[in-house]
């Protein structure tokens, strides 16, 4: 590359927003500590948690649980109010991609089914939440996992959620 040749920047009122996708993440408490349901993504095998696009006349953590329970085959009460959001990249075909924003949602697992649409699809397996955040690629989903343990040990998670609210 040459010194006088100039890159061409996109003009911030030109940027093409982020598509918003909804996520949940699946807890249950086991012998006293919180563990998180990570699935593997259809495409690379890495671990993820639940998440898929807006759905027509369901709220966004209607739609988190819907895919909470496509993907994952999970029953169980969700929050209706995010507890954070990450960024991934979403593979659309061999050539193209973009960047999601993922709304989370935290889902108490009351009910786990062996027959789900997605079943042939995908593995799932429970993680200490810990471990589950070492597991994941994404940055900010790490750092909301770490914080599960902490906040959901000493508080139900309907505080950690207005306390998440009360800091946004």
């Amino acid at each position: 590359m040459q010194m006088n040749q100039t890159l061409a920047i996109t003009p911030l009122d030109e940027v093409i927003p982020s598509p918003l996708q909804y996520g949940a993440i699946c807890w249950r408490m086991h012998r006293g500590k919180v563990e998180v349901l990570l699935i593997s993504s259809r495409d690379t095998g890495r671990w993820v948690v639940p998440k898929g696009w807006p759905m027509d006349k369901r709220s966004p953590a209607e739609a988190a649980q819907q895919e909470a329970w496509e993907e994952a085959g999970v029953l169980g009460e969700i929050a209706e109010t995010t507890i954070g959001q990450f960024n991934y990249v979403k593979l659309l075909s061999p050539n193209r991609s973009c960047e999601c924003v993922v709304q989370v949602f935290a889902l108490r697992v009351s009910e786990m089914v062996d027959k789900f649409p997605e079943r042939k699809e995908r593995r799932r397996k429970w993680f200490a939440a810990e471990k589950a955040a070492r597991r994941v690629n994404e940055p900010q989903l790490r750092r909301l996992l770490m914080g599960l343990s902490a906040n959901f040990s000493v508080e139900p998670p309907e505080l950690m959620v207005e306390q998440a609210l009360a800091t946004a």
